[in-house]
C-alpha cells in the first residue's frame, strides 16, 4: 500500500467510511447505472472567499453520452476576478440571462437526483459546490463521487522505467486518450473532456479481473 493509499483510507476512517463500506453500498452495474460528469468554473481556488460562475453537467449511461440530457448553467454572482477570466473566459456582463445562485443550485440538485457524479479532481467541485448550497441554507450533497484523476493511476503499469506523477490534470489525460481540448476552460468543454476521458478508463480497467462498478469505488 503507497503512501498516499494510506493517507486516504486514514482519512475515509476518520469520518467512519471506508472504502469498503463506501463500495458496499454501491447498488447495481456500470451499465444501468446513471453518471453525471460536471465541471465547474470559478472566480478562483479559494473555497470560502470564490464563487462558482457556471456549471457543465453531462449524463452518462450505457457507455453513452445522451447530450440532450445535460445542464449548462452560468451563475449570476457579485464577486468577481478579473485574472481568472482570462483562464475561463466568462466575463461579468457576458450572459444576459443568469440565475442567482441559489435559483441554480436547485437546478444541479434536480439534474443529479440519487446519480454518481464524476468529476477530475472532485474533491474541488465537490466542495466548491457545497459551500455555496451551505451559504443558501441547503443540504450538502450525498451522491456518491468518482475522481478520473484517481482512477486514471489505476491504469497505469507498475514500472521503474515508467515514473508517476503525483497528479494528473486534465490536459494529460486529454493528451493520453486523444481528446479535443478545443472547449477546454469552459464548465461543459471539460465534462465532455472528463466523460470521454473516464469512458476510456472504465474500458482499460474492465480487462482486470473482477471488474465492477463496486470495485471502482476501492481504487
Amino acid at each position: 500500500m503507497d503512501f498516499l493509499t494510506k493517507i486516504k483510507n486514514f482519512l475515509f476512517t476518520l469520518v467512519g467510511r471506508s472504502p469498503q463500506r463506501v463500495a458496499d453500498e454501491i447498488q447495481g452495474d456500470i451499465h444501468s447505472t446513471r453518471f453525471v460528469v460536471l465541471d465547474t468554473e470559478t472566480t478562483g481556488f479559494d473555497y470560502e472567499k470564490d464563487r462558482i460562475l457556471c456549471i457543465g453537467a453531462i449524463v452518462l449511461q450505457n457507455y453513452k453520452i445522451p447530450i440532450q440530457e445535460s445542464l449548462e448553467i452560468y451563475i449570476q454572482q457579485e464577486h468577481y476576478n478579473q485574472s481568472t477570466a482570462q483562464i475561463h473566459g466568462i466575463l461579468r456582463a457576458s450572459v444576459l440571462d443568469r440565475p442567482y445562485e441559489l435559483e441554480a443550485l436547485q437546478q444541479l440538485i434536480d439534474f443529479l437526483g440519487d446519480s454518481i457524479i464524476v468529476a477530475h479532481h472532485t474533491h474541488f467541485d465537490i466542495t466548491m459546490i457545497n459551500k455555496a448550497l451551505e451559504r443558501n441554507g441547503l443540504s450538502k450533497l450525498k451522491n456518491k463521487t468518482l475522481d478520473t484523476g484517481l482512477l486514471y493511476k489505476k491504469t497505469l503499469l507498475n514500472s521503474p522505467l515508467l515514473p508517476r506523477k503525483d497528479n494528473y490534470s486534465l490536459d494529460d489525460l486529454a493528451d493520453k486518450f486523444d481528446i479535443s481540448k478545443k472547449d477546454r476552460h469552459t464548465a461543459m468543454g471539460d465534462a465532455y473532456i472528463t466523460a470521454i476521458a473516464f469512458l476510456k478508463i472504465v474500458n482499460k480497467l474492465k480487462d482486470k479481473k473482477g471488474f465492477s462498478l463496486q470495485q471502482l469505488f476501492k481504487y
